[in-house]
C-alpha cells in the first residue's frame, strides 16, 4: 500500500456509557462526543471510539495493549487514582515479568481488558 497510515482507532463497547466515560477520562484521555450514544477519546497521538452498545461476547473478549515507557511508573500512577473505589467492576492487576517485558492489567467498568505493558 501506498497510502501513508495516520491512526488506528478500535470501536469499544460499554456496558455503562455514562460509567465508562467517566472512567476513561479518570484515566486520562480526552473526550470529543460524537453522537448520543458515541465518543472518541484521545491521548496525545492514540484515540480509541467507545460506543454506547454492549454485546457481552464482544465486550468479553476485547483487549487492547497499550505500550508505555515505563510500566512501573505507570502501575503507581495507575494506583493513585483510586479506580477500584471509584468503579465497582474495575480490576487492576499488578505488574508482572515475562520473557518478552512487563506488564499490567486493567479491567474497565464493562469487563474489556488493557494489556499496559513495556517490551525488553
Amino acid at each position: 500500500m501506498k497510502s501513508q497510515i495516520k491512526s488506528l482507532r478500535p470501536f469499544i463497547g460499554a456496558k455503562n456509557f455514562e460509567e465508562s466515560r467517566n472512567f476513561y477520562q479518570d484515566l486520562g484521555f480526552q473526550e470529543t462526543v460524537l453522537a448520543h450514544n458515541l465518543s472518541v477519546f484521545k491521548l496525545h497521538d492514540l484515540a480509541f471510539y467507545l460506543q454506547d452498545a454492549y454485546v457481552k461476547d464482544w465486550v468479553d473478549n476485547t483487549m487492547i495493549f497499550l505500550e508505555v515507557d515505563d510500566v512501573d511508573d505507570y502501575w503507581k500512577q495507575l494506583q493513585k487514582l483510586d479506580l477500584m473505589s471509584k468503579y465497582a467492576d474495575v480490576k487492576l492487576v499488578p505488574v508482572k515479568s515475562y520473557d518478552w517485558g512487563n506488564e499490567c492489567f486493567i479491567h474497565d467498568p464493562s469487563g474489556i481488558l488493557w494489556h499496559i505493558g513495556t517490551f525488553n
